[in-house]
């Protein structure tokens, strides 16, 4: 991320967001990207606990009960069941995108600043500034 903004001169308006999945990163790996994320208000960091797929269930439904990620796909191809890490973005709607945005909100119960301890996305926190 770094050499690429390096190399691309960013606008103004520019924003640039970390999007990564807990997965099994490390702790101190995590604090790292957090910590860059902090180095000016045009960086943002958003991560999905236990990975990205938690994020679109949340336009689904609200995700309760989902502890690892094979039980996030499972609950995710009731609703997209073609998904292979790809599908038509035309079937998700704005209404979809706000209650998955609303879902994460109230999922984020710990308003952790840095990443989600337990399963939740602070993905929502990057459509809201694409979406102002």
């Amino acid at each position: 991320m770094k050499t690429c903004i390096e190399v691309e001169s960013l606008h103004p308006s520019d924003e640039v967001w970390l999007v990564i999945d807990k997965d099994s990163w490390a702790e101190e790996h995590l604090l790292m990207l957090f910590e860059w994320s902090k180095k000016s208000e045009k960086y943002g960091l958003a991560m999905s606990n236990p990975k990205f797929e938690y994020w679109l269930l949340l336009h689904f439904e609200d995700g309760y009960g989902v502890s690892n990620g094979k039980e996030c796909t499972t609950r995710l191809k009731k609703y997209l069941p073609e998904y292979d890490k790809s599908f038509d973005p035309r079937i998700i709607t704005k209404i979809m995108i706000d209650k998955a945005i609303e879902r994460a909100q109230k999922n984020d119960t710990s308003f952790c600043e840095k990443w989600p301890l337990k399963t939740g996305s602070t993905v929502y926190r990057l459509i809201q500034r694409i979406c102002n």
